[in-house]
């Protein structure tokens, strides 16, 4: 009977193993990646006059983050999207007012995971449009657009800064009362986790352009697309 028992546990094993490599194929997921807000953004490239220019959004008074500078994108709608670039380019044409057949992908940079738990899908577009005037940018979403020469960002480093975030195992409402969220005493876990600890440091890049200030996720965008096309044009 056991040795039964040690062969049927055993074949179990040996089915799961078999299955592993079928299910857990792609490499490149994210864990807990539906725990996350989870986006897409467009780089968007204009030729100018035979020049290449980034375009970029402000962001008007009446959406989150209200003044900042972005590149067009927005939430992952699954009623809407069959994918992360549809996102990418619904967002762009809604919001810069743009026929969807004038976005030509170029492709995709890549997924940016951000220390807040903010997933990125970003790709890289050209907009087929001979002026600014063609676009009809949606007001209610955004303030301005604006260019920017895209060799400046090749020319120029950023500035480099640093924010630390806390993990709080517990909040204090608004009466002043404490909510524990993580119980450590209850789970025997170390002392250390009662109270709020760090997470460590994490880097923010900030471009100054004219009286601009470009940061955050969208600076560590073209940090990244900068460093690829360099290694492109050293290679």
């Amino acid at each position: 009977m056991n040795n039964f028992k040690i062969e049927s546990e055993l074949n179990l094993t040996l089915m799961y193993l078999e299955l592993i490599p079928k299910i857990f194929s792609d490499y490149s997921s994210i864990i807990g990646k539906d725990r996350y807000l989870n986006s897409a953004v467009l780089i968007p490239i204009l030729i100018l006059d035979d020049k290449e220019y980034l375009l970029f959004e402000k962001r008007s008074t009446t959406v989150r983050q209200p003044g900042e500078i972005s590149f067009p994108g927005g939430h992952f709608e699954i009623s809407r999207d069959k994918d992360f670039m549809d996102s990418a380019i619904r967002e762009t044409s809604e919001e810069l007012g743009i026929p969807k057949n004038k976005i030509t992908i170029l492709g995709k940079l890549g997924t940016l995971v951000t220390p807040m738990g903010i997933i990125v899908e970003t790709y890289i577009g050209k907009l087929e449009v001979q002026s600014l005037d063609e676009l009809k940018y949606d007001l209610k979403e955004v303030d301005q657009i604006f260019l920017v020469p895209l060799e400046f960002f090749v020319n120029n480093e950023p500035d480099k800064y640093e924010n630390q975030l806390q993990l709080h195992p517990y909040i204090v409402n608004e009466n002043g009362e404490k909510i524990e969220l993580l119980p450590v005493k209850e789970l025997g876990l170390p002392e250390r986790y009662a109270n709020p600890w760090t997470k460590g440091k994490h880097r923010v890049l900030v471009y100054r352009y004219e009286n601009e200030i470009i940061w955050g996720i969208t600076a560590e965008l073209i940090y990244e697309l900068v460093n690829r096309l360099r290694k492109l044009d050293a290679g």
